[in-house]
């Protein structure tokens, strides 16, 4: 049996605590019917504050201490933004020992700090990636992927990417039939791939700025066949010169912000409506299927398809 040591670090997210729990305690031996890992978690003799976003739910006292996770075959590190020494000076002692170690969220700013992420590629949810980097640029911070395997120490996005991870592992320890089963328990998607995008944002409206206009009858002429010339002449403006605000006003091309707010309007028909991947083409201004798929996986690095299964309401 093997066992797993979860981290009750202070101030850690339920459901990335528990949820990784019941991944691990979920797997049982299809033949024996035996569980195949001994779930422990670590904490301070102090207990652990566990909240939900930013609110604090309840304080908890972990069953294990810190130093009991030193026995163990897989550590994993919940969200943190400021780890104790106490939690570094164990993720140091277990890597050395050679212990598989797999953080979730922020978990990842925990290994940074530990010195365990340098030179090395880590994933973290979208919205402190550009953190992670500022504080540690030795880490190569992954923006756009759910989890990222690299060998001894993983790292995922938030929450659900978490849960994602540690049904990784169990497949990685027992095969896919096993991890298969425990998504069933846990009414799960049995595969997303760690390669596929957290999500991407519909670009924003530049505020009160020279190309606003345009770039709202940009959005609201979307299934037409927009070109640079006809986004110019909207804008009475040489292509030369609207590229040059565009690109200071938003970091993009002008095209590459019409691919972007199409993506955006593909993934909504897709989580919101039945529409036929033909009819989302066109309605997304791409006009063709083709198009539609090689846009959206070059950017989301997973099919239309595949996304709706995922994000789509069931029933």
């Amino acid at each position: 049996m093997r066992i797993v040591a979860v981290l009750a670090v202070e101030g850690a997210v339920g459901l990335e605590l528990a949820g990784a729990c019941q991944v691990f305690a979920a797997a049982y031996d299809p033949i024996s019917g035996e569980p195949l890992y001994d779930v422990r978690v670590c904490g301070s003799s102090a207990g652990t504050t566990v909240r939900a976003h930013r609110l604090e739910i309840f304080r908890a006292q972990a069953p294990y201490r810190f130093e009991d996770a030193l026995d163990a075959d897989t550590l994993i590190v919940p969200a943190s933004y400021t780890a104790s020494a106490e939690v570094l000076a164990t993720v140091r002692e277990a890597h050395r020992r050679g212990i598989r170690i797999a953080a979730i969220c922020t978990g990842a700013f925990t290994l940074a700090a530990a010195g365990l992420l340098d030179g090395r590629p880590a994933a973290t949810h979208w919205a402190h990636a550009e953190e992670l980097a500022r504080r540690y640029p030795k880490v190569e911070v992954a923006t756009d992927v759910l989890y990222l395997d690299d060998g001894d120490l993983l790292t995922s996005a938030g929450v659900t990417a978490g849960l994602d991870l540690c049904l990784h592992l169990v497949r990685q320890d027992h095969g896919s039939a096993v991890a298969a089963t425990v998504a069933r328990r846990l009414v799960m998607a049995p595969h997303r791939d760690g390669g596929q995008a957290q999500f991407l944002t519909a670009p924003a409206i530049a505020g009160e700025g020279s190309l606003e206009p345009v770039m709202r009858w940009m959005q609201e002429h979307l299934t037409e066949p927009l070109t640079l010339a006809s986004i110019a002449g909207h804008a009475s403006m040489s292509t030369r010169t609207l590229s040059r605000q565009f690109r200071a006003q938003t970091g993009s091309t002008p095209l590459q912000w019409v691919i972007r707010l199409r993506i955006s309007r593909a993934q909504e028909l897709l989580e919101t409506t039945d529409l036929t991947i033909d009819q989302i083409a066109t309605a997304s201004g791409f006009g063709s299927p083709l198009l539609l798929r090689q846009h959206f996986t070059k950017a989301l690095a997973t099919t239309p398809t595949a996304y709706r299964r995922t994000f789509a309401p069931i029933g």
